[in-house]
């Protein structure tokens, strides 16, 4: 089994824009090897917005470059329009899986049905690193919608398989390394042994109700980090509970990040500045 190495959590939030409320759990400028493949958790909500008319709250345009954006929508509804021409709405339970690459320009703001209307709001934010090979690779867009997601049952739960395999059941997203995503739905004391892979870096983020591992609770809003030897993770749910488990091969390079960019070093992230204000990043038709 894989060790528990501990726990992340941030409770500072801050707003992306102004339709995202989040708490970023990690990023890249903490520790990249520990978190390697992934860049940066961001944890948005729950919040509840009130009916709006005019311009849906969001985050209006801005690059990428150098590694994938993954958008996983619990409630609300999250539009999306960028360079490539990709583009779509996605709502409850649907996941839009950005490849910035080469470079990519998008826009993420509310849906102009759920401006209208209001409700909840919570939705998961991850960043994923490409590796330097694939860093230039053309931008691309998947829109994965719910009849796309197959389920795996669980004792005393679900597991919706967004990318990766669980019990040989297979997600729709296609990566570049090795990943698994598992959108769970744990039953109150249901007591789940997960067949987390060898070698890869293995977290599972509790995003509502609570969780034991190892003996200790993890709440909402708190990452597990496990041990990357060992090949499985027992956990309790200590009451209804939606848990994110992720998983992947690390990538042993070096990560230079700033702001919208993350390169293998610092001449490839002011290239990435030069080519995105010189206008090679294209731009999103009206």
């Amino acid at each position: 089994m894989k060790t528990l190495i501990d726990t992340i959590s941030n409770s500072d939030g801050h707003w992306v824009g102004d339709g995202f409320p989040v708490r970023s759990l990690f990023s890249y400028n903490g520790d990249t090897k520990a978190v390697s493949p992934f860049l940066l958790f961001d944890y948005a909500g729950p919040w509840t917005f009130e009916p709006a008319d005019g311009q849906p709250r969001g985050v209006g345009q801005h690059p990428h470059r150098g590694f994938e954006t993954v958008t996983i929508v619990y409630d609300g509804e999250v539009s999306h329009k960028d360079s490539t021409g990709g583009g779509g709405t996605i709502g409850t339970g649907e996941v839009q899986w950005m490849t910035a690459g080469a470079g990519i320009i998008h826009e993420e703001y509310h849906s102009p049905g759920y401006s209208k209307t209001g409700g909840p709001f919570r939705m998961v934010q991850l960043w994923v690193n490409l590796p330097a090979k694939d860093k230039m690779t053309p931008a691309r867009y998947q829109a994965i919608t719910r009849d796309a997601i197959q389920t795996v049952e669980l004792d005393g739960g679900t597991a919706r398989i967004i990318a990766g395999e669980l019990n040989g059941t297979k997600g729709p997203a296609s990566t570049f390394t090795p990943i698994n995503l598992w959108d769970l739905r744990l039953k109150a004391d249901a007591d789940v042994i997960l067949p987390l892979p060898e070698r890869h870096t293995s977290m599972i983020a509790v995003l509502a109700g609570h969780v034991t591992i190892d003996g200790k609770g993890v709440g909402e809003a708190e990452i597990a980090r496990f041990s990357t030897e060992g090949e499985g993770v027992r956990i309790k749910a200590d009451g209804d509970a939606i848990v994110l488990v992720l998983t992947g091969e690390p990538i042993d390079e070096p990560v230079v990040g700033y702001g919208p960019f993350v390169m293998n070093s610092e001449a490839e992230i002011r290239q990435a500045f030069d080519d995105y204000n010189s206008g090679r990043f294209g731009a999103v038709a009206a």
